[in-house]
């Protein structure tokens, strides 16, 4: 599972971001993740959150942390780097 916390500026304005097969195709445990950092302000947005592999902001409107679903594309990327080293 990968979970990205990226902190922009100041430490109480920040984004999680959801990716990779497990992070992007598990909707409960996206849901569980973001239950136990309420403290932090993050608020998923239920219906928003009923989704997979699809790029999309996935936080409640009134959030005070961003939560972001990315889906990512593993065997594109691993194919452009051999070309890049073959070339």
């Amino acid at each position: 599972m990968e979970i990205l916390i990226v902190l922009f500026g100041r430490q109480t304005n920040f984004t999680i971001a959801f990716t990779a097969g497990i992070g992007e195709n598990n909707i409960k445990m996206r849901k569980d993740v973001c239950s136990s950092l309420t403290y932090l302000g993050v608020k998923l947005d239920e219906e928003k959150n009923n989704v997979r592999g699809e790029e999309r902001i996935i936080s409640a409107d009134d959030s005070k942390v961003q939560v972001l679903l990315v889906p990512t594309n593993e065997e594109l990327a691993i194919a452009r780097e051999t070309l890049a080293l073959v070339k």
